[in-house]
Parts: C-alpha cells; structure tokens; sequence
C-alpha cells in the first residue's frame, strides 16, 4: 500500500490550528469522554463507541488506558468516517490504541502469540490491520495518542498506525485537511521470516491537503516511519518528528507540488530520507517537486518540495525490520532520490551515514504494477519503468564524516543521475574536513542549475552493492571494487521511548467535565513540550549559478 493549490504554503500551519479548533457555523460541538481523568469518569468505555456516536465538529477526549480497539471487522483499531471529527489523548504516552490481544498483560507487548493480525481472507490468511485510520473524509485531527503493533497481512497489506487514507491505490485525491500532532507509532513485534510486520508509523496518501504532521515519532517499520504518497500537489507539512530503527525514516513514494519536510530528526534507520517515484499503485507516477502553475516557490528556483533544517545522521542500520522493497534501499545513506525530481535539499545538517550523506540517482523499477497502472511519467524498457532524477538542488547542507565505508564511490555527494536538462545541480555545501564527492569537484562539474550536470554512472554499481540486490541473484554481476556494506544480523526492536506530551491537552476544547476552565486545564499545563531538536539555518538563496 501506499490538487489542490492554496495561497501561501507557509500559512498552511496556522491555517490548520484554525481548522482543528473550529466547527461549522451553526453547529455547536460537543466533546465525548472515553476513560477517566483526574478521577472523572467519561461516557464511553471505548474509543470507537464515541467515534460511532460522534457527529462533525464534535471532540473526542481520551483518558489513559491501553485500549485493545476493534473496528470494521478487525481490520482497524479505530475507523473514522465521520469528517471534521478530533480525536485527542490526555497523555500522549498513556494513551495507548494497542494492536495486540485484549489478554496481553503489558501495552504493545511483543509476545507472537498475543499478536492479533487481523480476520481471514478469502484465501486463507489474515488481513492485516490499522490503528486510527481516517478513511477519506476531510477536516479530521488525531492528536496526543500512540498507536502500536497493528500488523500486515502476508501481502504486506495494512499494518498502518496512524493513517490518514485519502484513497490508496485508486489514482485520485479524496481527501483534504488533516491534521496529526504529538503522534507516537511504532511496534514489538518482530519474528525472523514473517512477513506479517507493522509497516507504517505516521501515514498520509491521496490527499491535496492542506495537512500537517508535527511532533511525531515513529519507529521500528519495516516500509517507512513517515510516508506522505500518491498525491501530484500533496498540500502537506512534515514538521518536528523523529523517525528512527525503521527499513526508511521518510518515504515519499509519487509526492510533490506542494510538501514541506523540515526542522526533523532521521536516524539509525537503514535510509533515511527517500523521495521516490516508483511504478505502482501509489500513482500517479513520478514524484516530482516542481511547483504547479509555475509558481517560483519558497526559494525561487521552481521547486515546491522542500527538505530544509533536518538532522539525519547514523542511517546504517542493517538490522531494522523490512519488506521486499524496503529492504533493497541502499543502506548507509542519509538522503536518497530514486528516480525524484525538482526537489530542493537545503540546510540540511547529514552526518555518519557510512555509504552516501545525499546521492541523486535514476531508478529502474522492474516490479509487475497493477492494472492499470503503464509506467506514467518514465519510460518503458519491456519490463522496466525507467525513471530519471533530474532538476533537484542541494544546497548549502552540512556534511561530515558520511562514506566511511570506503568503498568506490562512497562520499558526502553523490551523483549518479544521467545528463538530462535540466541536470540536478549541487552548490554551497560544507564538510568542515573537507567535502567528498562522486563525480569528483561536483559543485564545479554540476554547480549550474537549469543545465546539463553530468553524474558518474558507475555509482549504479555501488549503489546496487549497497541495496543487497546480489543476495537475489544477478548472474555474472559484480560489484566495482570492495564493496563492503553491512549485514543483517539480528533484528532488535527498540523499546518504546516516552515522547513529550502536549502541553495542555484542553486547549482550544470546549467546556467539559475533564476541561471546566473553557480550553485550559483545571490542573494547569502539562510539562513544556521539548519536541525533536532544530538544527538552525542561515538565511540562503537557491539556484547556484544559472
């Protein structure tokens, strides 16, 4: 598994704090209590009673508890059909949507045999499951919860934490404003050859927004921590989350127009930041960051896909849980774009990723599509949809100690991406012992943007080496030189670790027995909320030299 243009996308943050607090004219909210708080006892037992009950506009508060939720014949935890619904826990850290067993006798509990994946299919094995899933509707906020090990079927189907679904695999965007804040997805469960995996943390596709995810976090996925896909003008910020101990830390699978990914943390995962185009059902195809309506966009340069002020550091991680396609992303890099295109990289601060810290790199995808789906936006070679990188800036990023691999072509920057126009150019970045690249001098040789920059096509090799592509055999194949890469050893699935909760969980709430003050605590605010760390950046113009 896996548009609409607003005026300023640097509102879309304000915008949606108005949204989520707001109602529709003439129809008053009301606010339904799941759980206690404070010793108060709300109406509903279950979060999906009150959702059931719930009617557009109207809040949804949740006490602490460890809620083992089934909805829509188990294939989800709790399902919201019901548009400008919020949903809010009292505390992000203890109030837990559980994918296991009602009889596990501790959240999020590892044990197989409490894992609960979900009803039969017509061929015999489990379906998968959700945890929160909002399934096309627009207006809905999911705010200050954790959702844990709901898992995939054998197919890799399902197996979503929190899931804003604007339509998967229909080709369209049925969904507009959502809003996810102080998020935790993440999951225990990990055996050694089952392919039935929590596959997603924090998950938005289908939609034209505007749409924001911010203080999230969201581990230990065998796709990807954060996935914004299928969507030409997604209308969506990425802001403040921590995505670590995943196959990917952000897949943007078919994203563009309008996306913002910045001021984040990306680590310890196999890869970490990956902007793809890929020739499935999370179409239409290709990712491309290119501004709609020909728009100049945030820097000028025509690009509306930004990545800016992220921190992604240690993407080495052999041992993260992973699918068929996760598990081939070259491991040991920082930032990565298969086939992406027209997106800008910049202030980044990328260090110790041991195989690249940004490499650009046409993509060949060889996967059988679904019907319908014919190769839009690359090129067809029988079986091969080829997709070329072209039009992306990297600029002004901090860079160390990435390519200590050392094998050929592992470096701070890297290019492999054939000489099309315009070609994907890279200037003003910094290693502080001194910048590494692949082709060598690559802010001489690609330092223009708008024209031609030739990359080094034989870091297709070596990107293949780092992917484990050999391990499914390519007769006569070998890799250029040394190619020494890790290897999985052993899976561990990291603990879950407690985030910051927001601040006042009342706040912008209507009166209510838990929140008498009118949208301010009785009990005052919650600790402040530290989130993950920025990484500030000096003002800079894009565009190098045209």
């Amino acid at each position: 598994m896996r548009a609409r243009t607003f005026a300023s996308l640097a509102l879309a943050p304000l915008l949606l704090v108005a949204f989520a607090g707001g109602t529709a004219v003439g129809a008053p909210s009301h606010v339904l209590l799941v759980g206690s708080w404070h010793g108060v006892n709300g109406q509903y037992r279950t979060i999906q009673s009150a959702v059931d009950a719930a009617q557009s506009g109207d809040w949804i508060l949740v006490g602490p508890g460890d809620y083992h939720e089934s909805a829509w014949d188990d294939l989800a935890g709790v399902y919201i059909t019901t548009p400008g619904l919020h949903l809010r826990g009292m505390d992000r850290n203890r109030v837990i949507v559980d994918g296991t067993l009602p009889q596990a006798t501790k959240p999020c509990d590892p044990n197989p045999a409490l894992q609960d994946f979900g009803p039969m299919g017509e061929e015999g094995y489990a379906e998968g499951r959700n945890g929160v899933w909002v399934d096309e509707v627009n207006g809905v906020s999911v705010e200050n919860l954790t959702a844990c090990n709901f898992l995939s079927s054998k197919e890799g189907e399902n197996g979503n934490q929190i899931w804003f679904d604007g339509g998967d695999g229909s080709g369209h965007q049925n969904m507009g404003a959502f809003t996810g804040r102080y998020l935790t997805g993440t999951s225990t469960y990990y055996v050694d050859g089952d392919p039935r995996l929590a596959q997603y943390g924090l998950f938005a596709d289908n939609t034209y927004g505007p749409g924001l995810l911010s203080q999230g976090y969201a581990s230990n996925m065998a796709d990807s921590s954060i996935y914004i896909g299928a969507c030409p003008d997604c209308n969506v910020v990425v802001d403040h989350v921590i995505a670590r101990y995943s196959a990917i830390g952000y897949s943007g699978t078919n994203s563009g127009g309008h996306l913002i990914i910045q001021n984040s943390e990306w680590d310890h995962n196999r890869s970490g930041i990956v902007p793809n185009s890929l020739n499935n059902d999370d179409q239409p195809a290709p990712q491309d960051g290119a501004c709609p309506d020909q728009e100049p966009g945030p820097y000028g340069n025509g690009s509306c896909t930004i990545f800016r002020n992220n921190y992604v550091h240690d993407n080495n991680n052999p041992n993260t849980p992973t699918n068929d396609t996760s598990g081939l992303v070259p491991i040991g890099t920082g930032i990565e774009t298969p086939g992406a295109s027209n997106d800008t990289f910049v202030g980044n601060t990328v260090v110790n990723n041991g195989g690249w810290g940004i490499v650009i790199f046409d993509f060949p995808d060889s996967e059988t599509p679904p019907p319908g789906v014919n190769c839009q936006g690359g090129v067809g070679y029988g079986q091969v949809c080829f997709f070329a990188a072209s039009g992306n800036e990297v600029a002004h990023n901090r860079l160390a100690h990435n390519g200590f691999f050392g094998n050929p072509g592992n470096v701070d920057l890297g290019n492999e991406a054939s000489s099309v126009i315009p070609g994907n150019c890279f200037h003003g970045n910094t290693d502080p012992k001194g910048l590494t690249s692949d082709p060598q001098d690559i802010e001489t040789v690609d330092g223009t943007c708008g024209g031609p920059a030739p990359g080094d096509l034989t870091l297709a090799g070596q990107l293949v080496c780092a992917s484990g592509l050999l391990d499914m055999g390519y007769p006569g194949f070998q890799c250029p030189g040394p190619a020494n890469y890790p290897q999985r050893t052993q899976v561990r699935m990291s603990g879950i670790e407690p985030q910051p909760s927001m601040p006042d969980p009342c706040a912008g709430v209507p009166t209510n027995p838990w929140c008498p003050a009118g949208g301010g605590s009785p009990h005052g605010p919650g600790p402040a909320s530290q989130g993950p760390a920025t990484f500030p950046v000096r003002p800079v113009r894009t565009g190098g030299a045209r």
